[in-house]
């Protein structure tokens, strides 16, 4: 192995700590605004939504199947759930539907 690949990793270690370390290490001991925590409270659900949105529409077998897992995770997301909670609530209630249908 040439000497590029171990440059190769240390790049993609500085690019995946680095953007971690920079807020952790200036923003300590401080206390964000109130709309900033806000945002960042949204982040992971917007992160979700983008990730599984486009998928709703390329279901190719059975497209009731991509409609209520959309719908079912929209809604335990609108109650207030974490992440996780919408994440395995989703999957809870594909896997009944894929039981009984």
């Amino acid at each position: 192995m040439g000497g590029w690949f171990w440059w190769m990793i240390f790049g993609m270690a500085a690019v995946t700590y680095l953007p971690r370390a920079i807020p952790l290490t200036f923003l300590e001991g401080r206390e964000l605004p109130l709309p900033v925590q806000h945002v960042l409270r949204n982040i992971p659900y917007a992160v979700l939504g983008a990730l599984i949105f486009p998928a709703i529409f390329f279901v190719q077998e059975n497209v009731w199947f991509g409609v209520i897992g959309a719908a079912a995770a929209f809604g335990i997301a609108f109650a207030g759930a974490d992440v996780m909670v919408v994440v395995l609530g989703s999957i809870a209630i594909l896997a009944v539907y894929s039981l009984i249908f």
